[in-house]
């Protein structure tokens, strides 16, 4: 199996999956790792919240920012390739596709049910095995409303707010407001 290190890199500089037999084994692996890990988040009662915080951790392999909380259910396949700040808030349902590479600034909200997709699947139907990744990074102190979809290789800049059901396909930039699908800027806030 490919090191986590080998394989993040491959990822963090855009390389596409899906022939290559050792990534293919070496990403199953760390699914199959990720799925125990999100059972156990999702599906045991937690006192603490802090608990969920730590299985979040051990989801990412790499510490989360202080303040951080999770609603569940959670949900990521990868779970690997995912950087949070201080203060985010996660609401429930949310749905991270996080090979791309997620980074979440301080600070952020994210509502219910929002699909946070890093990776597009080949346009050729030939190749559509094939998924490439782009990464998603969503600054400081953002609101994402409930259901939104932020699609690969998309960028939020600082202090804007994404209105509920959003589709954001494109990047946003700081001190706005964004809606509609696909999303557009409404106005400066």
């Amino acid at each position: 199996m490919m090191k986590l290190e080998k394989l993040l890199d491959w990822f963090d500089n855009g390389g596409s999956f899906g022939d290559d037999p050792e990534i293919v084994a070496s990403m199953r692996a760390y699914i199959q790792e990720n799925r125990r890990l999100l059972f156990e988040m999702n599906n045991v009662w937690h006192e603490d919240e802090n608990e969920i915080t730590g299985l979040f951790t051990r989801i990412t392999a790499k510490p989360v920012g202080e303040g951080v909380r999770i609603e569940t259910p959670f949900y990521t396949d990868f779970g690997k390739n995912i950087a949070v700040g201080n203060n985010v808030f996660i609401n429930a349902g949310c749905k991270f596709q996080d090979q791309g590479g997620i980074v979440i600034g301080d600070g952020t909200f994210i509502g219910h049910n929002t699909v946070l997709a890093t990776l597009d699947h080949d346009i050729d139907p030939e190749k559509r095995h094939i998924l490439h990744p782009a990464p998603i990074r969503i600054g400081s102190r953002v609101w994402i409303g409930a259901n939104v979809v932020i699609t690969k290789g998309v960028t939020i800049g600082d202090n804007s707010i994404i209105a509920a059901g959003a589709v954001v396909t494109h990047d946003i930039p700081a001190n706005v407001m964004a809606a509609g699908v696909p999303a557009k800027v409404l106005r400066e806030l």
